[in-house]
Parts: structure tokens; sequence; C-alpha cells
């Protein structure tokens, strides 16, 4: 019923940018945080960027002053822009929604996750 569906993914030269976009779709009453985490080939998956809906936006430290992650409340859509992106950025990314849905004026509230986008990063 609900899908989140990320985009912009792909291989990048250390240094280079990337502009992720996440669009979430389906029976959706409202949004509240969205974010986005990644996992890197055997490591457990974690935290990037974090946003609620009044806007207040927390990362690891790891992305700070490279990373910005924005939404579009009216499009249910949040983007991450990676600057100066480094080998250790490698990792698929997943879009990450908690979000309340509504189906015949039902009310659900539950995170949902994208599939993943690839991000590679090379020397």
């Amino acid at each position: 019923q609900v899908q989140l569906v990320e985009s912009g993914g792909g291989l990048v030269q250390a240094g280079g940018s990337l502009r992720l976009s996440c669009v979430a779709s389906g029976s959706i009453f409202s949004i509240n945080d969205m974010g986005w985490y990644r996992q890197a080939p055997g490591k457990q998956r974690e935290l990037v960027a974090h946003m609620t809906i009044d806007g207040r936006a927390n990362y690891a430290d790891s992305v700070k002053d490279r990373f910005t992650i924005s939404r579009d409340n009216a499009k249910n859509a949040v983007y991450l822009q990676m600057n100066s992106l480094k080998l250790e950025d490698t990792a698929v990314y997943y879009c990450n929604a908690d979000l309340t849905t509504e189906v015949r004026m039902t009310y659900s509230r539950s995170y949902y996750w994208g599939q993943g986008t690839q991000v590679t990063v090379s020397s």
C-alpha cells in the first residue's frame, strides 16, 4: 500500500557529488520523520541523515558538512545531496519514512523502507 522509491545512486569518483531522491506513494495520510540510512558490505545499516516534519535535521558525524538532507512535504519526498564523496561512503542507501496510512478510515502508523540505491565511490 505504501512505496518508497529511491533514485539517484551511481558510480562517482572521490570528491564528486550525487543527489539521492526518495518519493513516497500510496495510501498515505501523513508523513512524520524521513531519513536516509546506508549499509556497506559486511557492516550494519547506519543512520546517515534524518529530518523531522518541521525541518530539523541531524547527521552522522562522518557526513556532517558534506551531506545535506532536505524535504518537499507537498511531494512526499526527501533528498540527500552528497558532496565531497569519499571511498568510505560506498554503500547501499535506503530511504526511511515514519508515516501514517489511511485505508477506509483506518489509520496505521509505521516505518517504511525503500528498496535501496547503490552508491559507489571510486578512487
